[in-house]
């Protein structure tokens, strides 16, 4: 497990320091809501105390916006406390209607097994399943609500369980108000996630000790329906804490990219890409993501984003290495900064040649025309190539020529020359077998020129 990217991290020193571990949360962006908040900070002092997140196998893995509830689970264990991935192999039979217009598609036992085993696994980067990784931290646990959800009985299930839960209450909740507003309707099947989100609750709390509850503010009622069942069938004292859904500063929701989700598999987002998405953080959000999204200090927070404009480069840097180390690990995170800065960085050293394709980049076979253009090339219609002659200055010579330095940034493989500017243009002597360009756009795209 290759958990610990900063040379200090944040929660251990929070912990050695004695903060609270609410406080600490608090500080770092994470809470938005939370139930008796002076009981739960007695309860984090008085010792370890069991939490989990539950996580829904809706595709083949999870993404970015999933990552504040599980950068809050690692946090926690960082502090000596014992998180569990809860799997919904149940819940997502029901699916969660919460602030939905529209149901859910049905997805197939085969399906939802398959998402699974995806997705379990990738919880390992960020948490500690074997435990004392941190100190006296007790290890995480990764269990699937199927196994209990599955072998209940109706007639007993709701003599016991259902018995607990208002009809009035449910139709009032703001989650159910989206759906019944939107003149869908909410189908009976879906009516009872809440029940069965609040009894994982209390399963959790009967058999592992777990007393706290989180995930984002679209879960808070349901949450709370936890709560409030293991208070109503067990007497017992449990609670709910909530983090905001966040969002970047042009209002796009975390996680969203111009192709689609950015995910935690490599197979379907890149490690390049993954890390040029979070290069891209706008000035605004990059305190806001360094908090969430890293083990930084604050103090080194503090440092990195005391400057402006420009000089913002070197946080996003940061960031983007310490996101993709823990997702994907820190020997690929150097490389695909690597590639990132050989491709882009503005200093004439990183125009020179790099040494490998970055991984995950789509590479595309194109016979060279004298004279096309990168540009051209980057349009992916290798049939209708522009063609141009060489620039003046060089007669007879074949040139690539790139249109402006915001499109891309290309690099000569092969040979130890790099781009030349003539004329406000850079220009780059096509005299090896090919040569990679990557569009600022977050996608890696090769492009190999088959010599005549």
């Amino acid at each position: 497990m290759d958990t610990a990217t900063a040379t200090r991290n944040a929660a251990e020193l929070a912990r050695q320091q004695g903060l609270n571990p609410l406080d600490y949360l608090r500080a770092r962006g994470y809470v938005q809501d939370v139930t008796d908040a002076d009981a739960l900070a007695a309860a984090f002092a008085a010792g370890p105390v069991t939490v989990y997140v539950g996580y829904d196998p809706t595709a083949p893995s999870l993404h970015i916006g999933n990552l504040v509830s599980i950068m809050m689970l690692a946090n926690l264990q960082r502090m000596g406390h014992q998180p569990i991935a809860l799997g919904g192999g149940g819940t997502v039979m029901v699916g969660d209607p919460s602030f939905r217009t529209s149901s859910r598609e049905m997805m197939t036992i085969e399906t939802i097994r398959e998402n699974l085993r995806s997705i379990q696994p990738q919880f390992a980067r960020y948490l500690d399943f074997e435990g004392h990784q941190f100190g006296e931290n007790p290890p995480a646990m990764l269990l699937n609500n199927a196994d209990w959800l599955l072998e209940l009985q109706l007639i007993p299930f709701l003599r016991d369980i259902g018995r607990h839960f208002s009809v009035n209450e449910m139709l009032a909740a703001e989650a159910y108000k989206v759906r019944l507003e939107s003149g869908q309707g909410l189908s009976f099947i879906e009516f009872n996630y809440r029940v069965l989100q609040a009894y994982d609750f209390l399963h959790q709390f009967r058999t592992y000790g777990c007393t706290l509850q989180m995930g984002g503010s679209d879960q808070w009622g349901n949450i709370t329906a936890g709560v409030d069942l293991i208070r109503r069938a067990d007497g017992g004292k449990a609670f709910g804490l909530v983090c905001p859904l966040v969002t970047t500063s042009d209002g796009r929701k975390m996680g969203k990219s111009e192709e689609g989700a950015v995910w935690l598999d490599r197979e379907r987002t890149s490690p390049f890409e993954f890390y040029q998405w979070w290069l891209n953080t706008t000035d605004e959000d990059i305190a806001m993501f360094l908090r969430l999204y890293t083990f930084l200090p604050e103090k080194q927070i503090q440092e990195l984003t005391s400057v402006e404009g420009a000089a913002l480069r070197g946080a996003k840097a940061v960031l983007a290495f310490e996101a993709t180390a823990m997702t994907h690990g820190a020997d690929t995170a150097r490389e695909v900064a690597d590639a990132s800065r050989a491709l882009f960085g503005r200093d004439r050293s990183a125009t020179g040649p790099i040494a490998t394709v970055p991984e995950g980049a789509m590479v595309q076979e194109v016979p060279y025309a004298e004279g096309m253009t990168l540009a051209a090339l980057h349009r992916r219609r290798p049939a209708h190539l522009a063609q141009r002659g060489p620039p003046p200055g060089h007669p007879g010579r074949p040139l690539v020529q790139r249109a402006t330095r915001r499109q891309c940034r290309c690099a000569l493989r092969g040979t130890g020359r790099g781009c030349v500017t003539q004329s406000g243009q850079e220009t780059l002597p096509l005299r090896a077998a090919y040569l990679t360009g990557v569009c600022l756009r977050r996608t890696a795209r090769a492009i190999r020129v088959i010599p005549r």
